[in-house]
């Protein structure tokens, strides 16, 4: 199935404003370079829907969306312990079972659940409520940690702001790292996160001046990523002992400098490989890599292809 360009995002009565946001600035129409996407919300009957703000939304169009969309997304909504109507349950169905791409959004993994999509699968939603997930769905693997889990044709994403990092994901995955790159520069945000939920169960103590510092090493390193780059160093850079880095990058970050680095590498190495023709050699020194013998062991354990295989599937014109 060809990338995604048409989505349709199902709202019941009590949406959540910021999902709906969050999916509608995401897939909004953007420039030249850009895909032109053709999103619109759907709900059980067409006309003002309440949010979860209290404040109506005009929604156009009703279930029949769900049966045309490439991407059909679950959004989160208040009344979320109550199953969604008989119909929306069959439209999520039916979606799933003629290839559409079924993702959900925070507890929006609940009507996906209800549905009966996610049995025998790993799923996530907001932290807060992923033990009643696992509760009331016991054939569900819930991933209570994940920002988001693929399982393929379904993916599940975690929490309140952790819809750009499910929606950057989508890109990512179908559209290529250049487009969720592209997009996430637009909107001022990360292109990817690193680590999971458990960083903002509870907020480690503010330091203003290790977190000023560790900012300024982190910038520096993504201007670098051609060097090295060990720990010793990044620590160095940033005034702090060895230990002391690592201990306060991860209670920044949520994951560690290694798997930090590794991600920022892989990620360029995915735009460079889009959007050049750089040969696959040249591309892993850019990236901080001694070989491509390197680059294609960590692209082949990360990203399951081989860069080359990768290219040929997401090449931009060549710069």
């Amino acid at each position: 199935m060809p990338p995604f360009l048409t989505i349709a995002a199902y709202a019941p009565p009590g949406v959540g404003m910021l999902g709906a946001a969050i999916a509608a600035e995401v897939f909004d129409p953007r420039g030249p370079g850009f895909p032109r996407f053709d999103f619109a919300l759907c709900t059980d009957r067409p006309g003002p829907v309440r949010t979860d703000t209290g404040l109506p939304l005009s929604v156009e169009h009703g279930l029949d969306r769900l049966a045309t969309a490439d991407l059909v997304m679950a959004l989160p909504w208040a009344d979320f312990r109550t199953p969604p109507p008989p119909a929306a349950l069959s439209a999520l169905n039916g979606a799933h079972e003629r290839g559409a791409l079924v993702v959900s959004h925070c507890v929006g993994a609940f009507a996906l659940a209800a549905a009966g999509l996610l049995d025998g699968r790993r799923a996530t939603t907001h932290w807060r409520f992923a033990d009643l997930l696992a509760e009331r769905h016991p054939d569900v693997t819930v991933a209570s940690d994940g920002l988001y889990v693929d399982e393929g044709p379904l993916v599940t994403g975690a929490g309140a702001a952790a819809g750009f990092d499910l929606c950057l994901h989508l890109l990512r995955r179908e559209h290529g790292a250049a487009t969720a790159n592209a997009i996430a520069r637009d909107l001022v945000l990360p292109a990817h996160r690193e680590g999971g939920q458990a960083q903002y169960l509870a907020a480690p103590a503010p330091e203003d001046s290790q977190d000023e510092r560790l900012a300024d090493v982190l910038a520096w390193a993504r201007e670098n990523l051609h060097e090295p780059l060990p720990v010793t160093e990044l620590a160095r850079r940033a005034l702090m002992s060895r230990r002391s880095f690592a201990r306060r990058f991860t209670a920044s970050t949520g994951t560690t400098p290694h798997a930090w680095l590794r991600g920022l590498r892989l990620s360029r190495a995915e735009e460079l490989l889009e959007t050049t023709d750089l040969p696959v050699e040249e591309v892993a020194r850019r990236v901080g890599y001694r070989s491509a013998a390197v680059l294609r062991e960590q692209f082949v354990r990360r990203r399951g292809v081989p860069p080359r295989a990768y290219r040929r599937s997401f090449t931009r014109a060549p710069s």
